[in-house]
């Protein structure tokens, strides 16, 4: 055989094998491609206890919570559908707050409240996820309602 053909052949096979490559590392990330589950996601769909997902929403006014050891907080987090109870351990950014946008990382745990490790707040006044754009936030009610 020939060098030229010799070359052919080892350029198709490193190409076969990107390719599968490629497609191996789509199907197994076909679950994960969702930047965030939002509660009504999780309520639907259901995500099974101790996979690590990431939860997007807003928190739930007067949903903050506070334990006795000083780093453990509670809260409740809403896509406007459903609402999911949170909680995590740690030093939560300046910008967590109630009423205010949220992607926290971490799991559920076999009761159904999704133990964060992680906490990203938003940045600025005009963040907000994208399934929630357009919502609005009622404080007396405590509900999530579209703008018009």
């Amino acid at each position: 055989m020939k060098a030229k053909h010799q070359r052919l052949i080892l350029a198709l096979a490193a190409l076969v094998a990107l390719v599968g490559a490629g497609l191996l590392a789509a199907s197994a990330l076909k679950d994960e491609a969702a930047y965030f589950y939002a509660p009504h996601d999780v309520k639907t769909k259901g995500v099974e206890p101790g996979k690590a997902i990431r939860l997007g929403g807003m928190v739930v006014k007067n949903s903050l919570k506070r334990a006795a050891d000083g780093v453990t907080i509670r809260f409740d987090v809403t896509d406007g559908k459903a609402t999911v109870p949170a909680t995590f351990s740690g030093i939560a950014p300046d910008l967590f707050k109630e009423g205010s946008g949220v992607v926290a990382e971490g799991y559920f745990d076999a009761k159904g409240t999704f133990v964060a490790t992680n906490l990203l707040a938003k940045h600025d006044e005009r963040y907000m996820p994208r399934e929630l754009e357009g919502m609005s936030y009622n404080e007396s009610t405590h509900e999530m309602k579209a703008e018009r």
